[in-house]
């Protein structure tokens, strides 16, 4: 099939990608390719990946980026089977992909990333405000704050984080989602009668979202939302 070019960007940050305990990748040249429109993933030169850890399957995966030749990454005593692709000529010759959640561990220098690469061009401020927040839903309230932080990212909707003595706690049943931002850390996850994990919190943000640490916030899809009175329309996410 023929491929489309996706965008790519050159990094110049170290990636070392770890699997049963053994480095099967480290390099100094990943180069960043955006296979959706929502985040970068690593594309790695192929001499920076153990060639002792890549068993060839025999077995090709057709997408939008081409015909990948896939391969199995085996050290440590373990598979991830067919976890690595390699895109024959064109802008991805010469790089090996391997599947983010088959590895055990993605380190940007000596700092560990989770979920996907970061993306250089997103942005989290994270701002003090004394705007009115308030939280319903299905008609009754369940935070109310005066003094919200809010989180603006690249390429999302306002975030409202508050304070939990603003948040009407004995409406919140704690589940067992957990999920991680490479910008912002592990999240914790909370339902409201029938809605599942709708409300969530960062216990120990990373050092970049240290401001948001212990304050909840809903999703926006799936609430409404009033600040200084006024009902907001409900955002259209990959969450919605």
């Amino acid at each position: 099939m023929v491929a489309d070019a996706p965008r790519t960007e050159q990094s110049a940050k170290r990636v070392r990608v770890v699997f049963a305990g053994v480095v099967v990748a480290d390099t100094t040249r990943p180069l960043l390719v955006w296979e959706n429109p929502y985040y970068p993933t690593y594309y790695l030169p192929r001499e920076d990946v153990r060639d002792d850890v890549l068993v060839p399957s025999g077995r090709t995966r057709a997408s939008h980026l081409g015909d990948g030749k896939l391969s199995t990454v085996h050290a440590g005593g373990r598979d991830a089977v067919d976890a690595a692709v390699e895109y024959p000529g064109g802008t991805l010759g010469g790089y090996v992909r391997l599947d983010w959640p088959a590895m055990d561990h993605w380190f940007e220098e000596d700092e560990e990333v989770y979920t996907h690469a970061r993306d250089p061009h997103t942005r989290i401020d994270i701002l003090p405000s004394s705007r009115h927040v308030r939280i319903d839903i299905d008609g009754e309230p369940v935070a109310e704050s005066d003094s919200p932080w809010l989180l603006f990212e690249t390429g999302l909707p306002v975030r409202y984080y508050l304070p939990k003595p603003h948040v009407r706690l004995d409406r919140l049943a704690r589940t067992d989602t957990v999920t991680h931002c490479p910008y912002k850390g592990a999240a914790e996850y909370w339902s409201v009668g029938d809605h599942t994990d709708i409300a969530w919190s960062y216990r120990n943000p990373l050092a970049e979202s240290q401001r948001i640490a212990g304050l909840i916030c809903f999703a926006d899809e799936r609430v409404d939302v009033r600040v200084d009175g006024l009902l907001q329309q409900r955002p259209q996410t990959p969450w919605s």
